[in-house]
């Protein structure tokens, strides 16, 4: 006897973002106000900063869909072959760490005000690269767990 493994319906709901965005919020807010991630990504160069950008595109595509059996990133609905499901992801990991960064107020809190805007910006950027590290985990574990 054989037995077939179950596979997930593969309509992207907004129930789905939902939960990425609880997910997302939950473990980014905690990295975008503490002092050392702008300290950290002040320090950091450009590349160091595109490098944790890759880093947080494949934790979230692995956790979707390596570390997730029951799902296939071929099987799911997409927009130029990229799974929507993970369109969805990439934008609440980085959304949710810049708007709470800026709800926060935290690159005037913690960067010098002799910074050009340009500097600021880029600092920014980089705190956001951090936090989307973490926030990443959250929202693509959230989407796991609690999708049907």
């Amino acid at each position: 006897m054989k037995f077939q493994r179950l596979r997930r319906s593969r309509r992207f709901r907004p129930a789905d973002s939902a939960q990425q965005i609880v997910g997302g919020f939950l473990l980014a807010g905690p990295f975008v106000v503490t002092e050392e991630v702008w300290l950290l990504a002040a320090n950091m160069s450009l590349l160091q900063a595109l490098a944790t950008v890759s880093i947080v595109f494949g934790i979230g595509y692995a956790t979707l869909y390596k570390a997730d059996t029951n799902r296939d990133a071929t099987d799911e609905q997409n927009i130029g072959g990229i799974p929507i499901r993970f369109i969805s992801l990439m934008c609440v990991s980085f959304g949710s760490v810049t708007i709470l960064a800026l709800l926060f107020d935290a690159p005037d809190t913690f960067l010098e005000s002799t910074e050009t805007t340009g500097e600021v910006a880029l600092i920014t950027f980089k705190a956001v690269s951090v936090g989307s590290v973490f926030s990443v985990v959250g929202a693509a574990t959230a989407d796991s767990v609690f999708s049907r």
